[in-house]
């Protein structure tokens, strides 16, 4: 793991996004969609910041939020000291160069009419301050070798390359504008998983190369658990863990990222069945209607009644920047789920 730095990269403040629901022939609004609902987070120069929890629960639009493909109801993303929704046309354009989105389907991001090269290309085409004319084919071709492709390649279209190649395409795209941040929105997902275990190495390896810091969404525990130095656990909108790695997968607080522990598959046979195992009852909530008090409450086999009253703020739990959102997160007598290392 990196070495804790503190130097600020990106923050982000009470991020809200509520979609509305309009129905009828006026389109009137009948309610909202909460998909992100007050999230706070903080990325340091050179780390990574793994945001983890089921389908639904927001993730994907975070990663739009971040990088201002999509504005917030309310709250405020910052890039290295300057805030993105205060900026609009070529200002936002020239923020948005340091903070890039790696999308989760390779297969849908890449333009099928354009080249490997020319879609290497394209940020400094958009960017042309940045890299003389002539100066660009060779750029591409750095960019190509830095994410283990051929330059040959660079003469391909979309349609003839694999799925793993498409991915590092759009990496290199990323990388053309070098950014201090990089959103991986489930990058390896979409990928047969021979193919994640290389793009997740290669992630690691352009962490050092270029100075990198992440945000590395994914629902893959595994995957976080070794690239990520902090986690943040996403329910319904909402952060309700976080902390290191070694908190959060070794001393997990909330009663749902137990649960999230306990249904990953354990690698180490010697251990399998030994781990408490955890059961869910029903079904996620909806966003349009969430619950009242801790949004988890009606699936928590330790819920109490103060649970169904009052929503949870992120707390101090059992270590330095470890935090949860839970009534019983700080009760003495919990117990903490341990993890295969």
């Amino acid at each position: 793991m990196n070495e804790p730095v503190t130097e600020t990269v990106l923050e982000v403040r009470d991020l809200v996004r509520h979609f509305p629901i309009r129905q009828g022939v006026l389109r009137r609004t009948v309610g909202v969609l909460k998909a992100v609902d007050g999230v706070d987070l903080v990325l340091r120069k050179g780390e990574t910041l793994g945001i983890v929890g089921e389908s639904g629960c927001g993730k994907s639009t975070l990663a739009r939020l971040l990088t201002a493909h999509d504005r917030p109801t309310s709250g405020e993303v910052t890039v290295l000291g300057r805030s993105l929704y205060d900026l609009g046309g070529r200002e936002l354009r020239r923020a948005r160069r340091h903070i890039q989105l790696i999308f989760q389907d390779p297969y849908t991001s890449l333009d099928p009419r354009m080249t490997v090269a020319d879609t290497v290309r394209e940020p400094y085409d958009v960017n042309p301050e940045l890299a003389p004319r002539g100066e660009r084919d060779r750029l591409v071709r750095e960019l190509l070798e830095a994410v283990g492709l051929n330059p040959d390649h660079g003469g391909r279209y979309p349609h003839q390359l694999s799925g793993g190649q498409r991915q590092r395409v759009g990496i290199a795209r990323a990388l053309a504008l070098r950014p201090e941040v990089l959103v991986c929105d489930e990058p390896v997902s979409a990928l047969d998983v021979s193919v994640q275990a290389q793009i997740v190495n290669l992630l690691e390896e352009l962490r050092e190369e270029f100075s990198l810091a992440y945000v590395f969404i994914a629902h893959d525990l595994s995957v976080v658990q070794h690239l990520a130095d902090r986690v943040a656990v996403m329910y319904l909108g909402k952060v309700v863990e976080m902390g290191s790695e070694a908190d959060v997968y070794g001393s997990a607080a909330h009663p749902y990222t137990q649960a999230l522990l306990s249904a990953a598959p354990v690698p180490d046979p010697a251990l399998r069945g030994t781990l408490q195992e955890i059961i869910l009852e029903g079904e996620p909530p909806s966003p349009i209607d969430p619950p009242s008090g801790c949004s988890f409450h009606p699936r928590c086999g330790k819920a109490v009644d103060a649970c169904s009253l009052t929503a949870p703020a992120l707390a101090p739990v059992d270590g330095a920047g470890h935090l949860a959102a839970c009534h019983l997160a700080a009760d003495p007598a919990r117990e903490p789920v341990p993890r295969a290392r």
